[in-house]
């Protein structure tokens, strides 16, 4: 496996944000479907979820249901294209990978839960270049030998 992406890049394609170039511009260079799992699906699917919710509590903030659901509805039409391809996962393997990077990592770093479940889950699926604009689950991911975006 040659990438793999985390919730930033996926939010960059589906909504007009800072990074959004760089993420359709990376989208259009690939010659197979971006590999993602049930895991980074669900995590971008709730944080739609979450905004709707902040948006309806101050509208400044977050993005209006309308908006949600025509990124959901893009995200299932790559999904039905092949654009994105929900990968195999062993889980247990992965949950592995993740303690070895929580005890190795997190202490001196500050790593969160989701960002080290994603880097493992990229570590087990043998990802070269892992593709995120989080600073610091970037670091994790470099540690770890893999090139980011």
């Amino acid at each position: 496996m040659i990438v793999f992406p985390d919730t930033s890049f996926l939010c960059s394609i589906y909504r007009r944000q800072v990074f959004t170039p760089k993420a359709l511009e990376h989208m259009d260079s690939l010659s197979t479907p971006l590999p993602v799992s049930t895991l980074l699906l669900f995590e971008f699917r709730n944080s739609l979820y979450f905004h709707q919710r902040l948006f309806r509590q101050d509208r400044t903030r977050g993005f209006s249901k309308t908006q949600a659901d025509g990124m959901l509805r893009h995200l299932q039409s790559d999904l039905q294209s092949r654009a994105l391809e929900a990968v195999p996962v062993d889980w247990p393997d992965v949950h592995a990978i993740a303690e070895r990077l929580s005890a190795t990592h997190t202490a001196a770093n500050g790593h969160r839960f989701a960002d080290i479940l994603h880097v493992a889950t990229a570590i087990h699926l043998g990802t070269e270049t892992f593709l995120s604009f989080d600073g610091n689950q970037n670091k994790l991911a470099v540690a770890e030998g893999m090139g980011v975006l």
